[in-house]
């Protein structure tokens, strides 16, 4: 039998109480969030020090503070339970190798390769699950799905990523727009009309879809703030921004105030397949051909999709 070093029995649940208390910095709030009483979760934090034999957090009167102690503990305490769950979901996928979950961002379709999978594999159990633009390394990551389909860029580092197919980037105005009536423009045409701009998004995404720099090495003009697909249709609509999108053919309806305008001289949209590196199953290995065969630009395929991200 191997060997393992020593160590306190440490119960999870009381690792999830400390790290409730320490984001929050006030034992109030966080029984509030974790639904318990504050006494419970106070003895609950105690009886974590007493298994570490350290003292974690002082109470203020401003609040709660981690100690010494606590500030090296917190980003363990954090890892330890990142990798129960991970062990976890391994585990089950092991134990369920007949479950398939794909993921996809707006504006993009999987159902063709979903179902080729489920018809070549009718014992098969496949989801599908619509993420956030900058979700897809931690839906990954985090075992919550198997494989994505999503918009590049996003960092790629331990993925497996292959492009399907490219979309062609246009640009979104207002009805009344001066470029309204164009049969295409270039970046030079909107050196100074602002994008949106997203708060928290990764740097590559955003220059990307902001084309920041442009290609004098001017930064992008800045634009309003924007927190859903919604808001960015709107502020266009309303005239206090234009947007860069794909995914959306010229001349399409997206909404009765807004026209989509061909963007030359760019680099276009790479819609890929992202799974984890060095991972394979017969499921994974279905979808990847399904999805290199069945999935291409809305243009190629006929579909008409409504919104663009």
């Amino acid at each position: 039998m191997t060997d393992l070093p020593s160590a306190p029995d440490l119960e999870l649940r009381l690792v999830r109480y400390f790290i409730a208390v320490a984001e929050q910095r006030h034992f109030g709030r966080a029984a509030e969030a974790l639904h318990i009483t504050q006494p419970s979760l106070s003895r609950q934090v105690r009886r974590l020090e007493e298994q570490l034999g350290a003292r974690l957090l002082d109470r203020t009167p401003q609040g709660t503070r981690l100690t010494e102690a606590g500030e090296v503990f917190l980003p363990r305490a954090k890892g330890l339970l990142r990798a129960t769950a991970q062990a976890a979901a391994e585990t089950r996928a092991a134990a369920e190798p007949s479950r398939l979950t794909v993921g996809y961002m707006a504006n993009l379709f999987v159902t063709p390769a979903v179902r080729e999978v489920r018809r070549r594999h009718p014992d098969a159990d496949v989801h599908v699950v619509h993420l956030a633009y900058d979700d897809v390394r931690a839906a990954l990551f985090e075992r919550r799905v198997d494989a994505v389909v999503a918009r590049l860029p996003f960092s790629t580092d331990e993925l497996e990523v292959t492009i399907l197919y490219d979309e062609p980037r246009v640009l979104l105005v207002p009805l009344d727009h001066r470029l309204a009536g164009k049969e295409y423009v270039t970046v030079d045409d909107i050196a100074d009309e602002p994008v949106p701009q997203v708060p928290g998004a990764d740097p590559a995404w955003a220059a990307f879809w902001r084309i920041d720099p442009r290609p004098d090495g001017r930064p992008a003009p800045g634009g309003p703030v924007i927190r859903a697909l919604e808001d960015k249709f709107e502020f266009v609509a309303d005239g206090r921004a234009v947007a860069i999108v794909a995914g959306v053919r010229p001349g399409q309806t997206i909404r009765p105030d807004i026209v989509a305008i061909p963007l030359h001289g760019v680099e276009p949209s790479h819609v890929a397949l992202a799974t984890r590196s060095g991972e394979h199953n017969r499921l994974l290995s279905a979808f990847r051909k399904a999805a290199h065969a069945l999935l291409r630009a809305p243009a190629d395929s006929g579909e008409h999709p409504d919104t663009a991200h």
